[in-house]
């Protein structure tokens, strides 16, 4: 595995897979890498001849009251998990190689992004989208795979590279990959070694919830009442705070009151000993 910190460098390895005509598949994260990253991992060796993972902790998605000091950094480790899983490179950036001074360009998408996360957590998806974007010019990638546990994070990026008319990779080639989730069913998430043993035990409610939810909703509760009970549920179990628990159009994002027949996602964010975790489970079909 190449381990590329240079942007030249990354781009003499993408020119000469391209000159190969080898397809390329593009994982992006933010390192602290877990099962979950793995299994897209895996994804992307099963769809292309190279794999490229990047690992940059982005700024500009983090408020100024969040965990970006904190965040886990654990490159080392990280390197050696993507090497045994055969990636053919790491990007790993530098701030400076990302945002180089007087950098003064961001990407606002709107609607997908205006509501739950976007609604708690202002700019973030600005700064999601921009790098992203950036890292898609970077890599070049054919397909790039991104986990379905932060469904509003993949819902920006498609709306992105299809509002931008971006082909590599263009917006049907962006593909989602089911959530991986613990035997007791929480999400993995970077963010779960915050927890202690404590609340990390107490955590697996969010899920349970969740289903208990989408249960009473699919047998023909109101959405409201079900809803009510999945907030109630959650602060019983040991969580601080809920910042929303939703019924939305698994498509346009768009909060609804009834199934219809589209595809619908239950989407919840909830704190937990000062961590904030995120989740959602489709309802119905898909």
């Amino acid at each position: 595995m190449q381990s590329i910190h240079r942007l030249e460098h990354l781009r003499t390895a993408i020119d000469g897979w391209r000159a190969a005509e080898e397809r390329i598949a593009f994982v992006p994260t933010m390192g602290a890498l877990h099962e979950g990253h793995l299994t897209l991992v895996r994804a992307a060796k099963a769809r292309a001849d190279r794999v490229v993972v990047s690992i940059f902790v982005n700024p500009t998605q983090f408020g100024p009251n969040e965990d970006l000091d904190a965040y886990p950094r654990t490159l080392a480790a990280d390197s050696a998990l993507l090497e045994a899983e055969g990636v053919d490179a790491l990007w790993a950036p530098d701030a400076a190689t990302m945002y180089p001074d007087g950098f003064a360009t961001s990407i606002s998408v709107e609607g997908v992004s205006a509501d739950f996360c976007g609604a708690s957590r202002p700019g973030h998806f600005a700064g999601v989208a921009t790098v992203v974007c950036k890292l898609f010019n970077q890599v070049r990638p054919d397909i790039a795979l991104f986990g379905e546990k932060d469904w509003q994070q993949l819902a920006v990026i498609r709306r992105m590279a299809r509002d931008l008319d971006l082909c590599l990779p263009h917006a049907d080639a962006i593909i989602g990959v089911p959530t991986v989730r613990e035997d007791d069913g929480l999400a993995l998430s970077s963010r779960n070694r915050y927890l202690d043993a404590e609340h990390r035990a107490k955590a697996a409610v969010l899920p349970r919830a969740m289903r208990q939810a989408i249960a009473r909703i699919m047998a023909g509760a109101p959405v409201g009442a079900a809803l009510r009970d999945l907030e109630h549920m959650l602060t019983e179990g040991g969580f601080s705070k809920v910042d929303y628990a939703a019924l939305a159009d698994a498509a346009s994002l768009e909060r609804i009151d009834s199934l219809g027949d589209r595809p619908a996602r239950l989407l919840v964010a909830a704190h937990i000993q000062g961590t904030r975790l995120i989740d959602n489970m489709a309802v119905g079909e898909g």
